[in-house]
C-alpha cells in the first residue's frame, strides 16, 4: 500500500482520544537512513502516554511495561506529530494507555498519515519506588 493510499484511510485525527501532545522533530533526531530515530519516537510516546495516568495517580508513577509497539510509517524531519491517548485499563495499581501518532507531513498540510500506535503500562509508586494503590476515588 502507497503512503498516498493509507494517509486517504485516515484523513481525519480520532475524537474519540484525547490530544495529550504536539512536536515537530528536528534533524539532530535521525537515524542513518535520514528518517527519526524509532527511539526517539519511542520516548516521546512514552511522555504521551504519561499524560493522562498523571491526572489520575496524582504523585510519582513509572513506566513498568510497553505492551505493544508498531512503527507503521516513518516519521519525517519536520513533520507535526500528534498523540492521542486513552486509558484503556486501570488497575490497583496500574493504569493501561493507548498512544496513536499521526503525522502531518510538511508538504501534506491538512492530511494525517498514522505512523505509529503502542500500548504501556503505568504504576503509582510511593517515594521508596514501591507500588503503591491508586485512589479508587480517582479512577475512572
Amino acid at each position: 500500500m502507497t503512503e498516498h493510499a493509507h494517509a486517504d484511510s485516515h484523513p481525519h485525527l480520532p475524537s474519540d482520544k484525547e490530544l495529550v501532545l504536539k512536536v515537530i522533530p528536528m534533524p539532530a533526531d535521525t537515524n542513518g537512513n535520514g528518517d527519526i530515530f524509532g527511539g526517539w519516537v519511542m520516548a516521546q510516546v512514552d511522555l504521551a502516554g504519561s499524560v493522562l495516568p498523571a491526572r489520575l495517580i496524582c504523585g510519582r508513577m513509572a513506566t513498568v511495561a510497553v505492551n505493544e509497539f508498531v512503527f507503521k510509517q516513518p516519521v519525517r524531519v519536520g513533520d507535526l506529530l500528534s498523540f492521542f491517548a486513552e486509558v484503556t485499563r486501570v488497575g490497583n495499581t496500574s493504569m493501561t494507555v493507548r498512544v496513536e501518532v499521526y503525522a502531518e507531513r510538511m508538504r501534506a498540510q491538512g492530511r494525517y498519515l498514522k505512523v505509529t500506535e503502542a500500548s504501556l503500562t503505568y504504576v503509582a509508586i510511593d517515594d521508596n519506588g514501591r507500588p503503591r494503590p491508586i485512589a479508587r476515588t480517582m479512577q475512572a
